[in-house]
Order: C-alpha cells, then sequence, then structure tokens
C-alpha cells in the first residue's frame, strides 16, 4: 500500500520550499526553475502539479519573466490531507477489495470498523498538519 504518491510528494516539498522563501526571503512567487533546482524535482512534472494546485484554488499562476507561483491560501491554513485529498482523492483506509471486486463482508466486518476508526484518527490528525508547520 502507497500512502503517500509521487505527486502528493512533489507536491508537498514544492509548497514547503515555497512557504520557506515567503517566510525567509519574503520571495511571494517562486518560479519552477528554482522550485526544480532547490528541491531536484523533475520539471515536466512538477509544472503539472502546480498547475493542478492552480486549478484548485490553492494556488495562483503567473506567466511570463518573473512568473511562477505563489500561495492563493495561506500556508498556515493548507493541510497534508488537504494536499492528498488534491492528488489522490478522500483518504480512506478501508477500501475492501476482493480480487477487483467489492468484498461481500463490508457491511458487516469488524476489521474495516476498527480500521475506519483508526482511519478517521489519521485524518483527523492530517488535518492539523499544515504546509507551515512543516517548512519550520
Amino acid at each position: 500500500m502507497r500512502f503517500i504518491t509521487r505527486d502528493t510528494d512533489y507536491a508537498l516539498r514544492a509548497m514547503i520550499l515555497m512557504a520557506r522563501a515567503l517566510r525567509y526571503k519574503d520571495k511571494k512567487v517562486i518560479s519552477v526553475e528554482d522550485i526544480v533546482s532547490g528541491e531536484k524535482l523533475p520539471k515536466v512534472f512538477l509544472r503539472r502539479i502546480l498547475q493542478k494546485l492552480a486549478e484548485k484554488k490553492i494556488l495562483s499562476s503567473y506567466k511570463g519573466k518573473g512568473g511562477g507561483f505563489s500561495f492563493l491560501i495561506s500556508p498556515e491554513k493548507i493541510s497534508l490531507a488537504d494536499v492528498i485529498k488534491v492528488f489522490q482523492g478522500e483518504i480512506d483506509l478501508t477500501n475492501c477489495f476482493l480480487k477487483g471486486k467489492v468484498c461481500p463482508n463490508r457491511p458487516e466486518c469488524r476489521v474495516r470498523e476498527k480500521i475506519k476508526a483508526i482511519s478517521l484518527r489519521v485524518v483527523k490528525d492530517m488535518d492539523n498538519i499544515t504546509i507551515e508547520e512543516m517548512s519550520e
């Protein structure tokens, strides 16, 4: 089971770098090239990832000379869960599938009931971890 996908990982790393640049250098717009060189991320993937965050109204995109990306939402208001949901959908550790089909025991499964409780705690914790906190 992969908990964090590559796209989520790259998005988090990019936004953490952006939050640090905002805090320490008062730099609001960060170029893709700055993120690529700072985090050693592949530019082709990163541009697509940042555009998706802009589509979801988390970042703003600026074209042309001096262009790049900036936060549309403050880093202290963007949670780890928010970013995961953009790239991976709703967080649910109880996907109960058996050979590609939904498990027939799903409604009364005791294991699923226990894992659902764990999942809710994990999501709550991830809602409390912010980009700002991770950038410190």
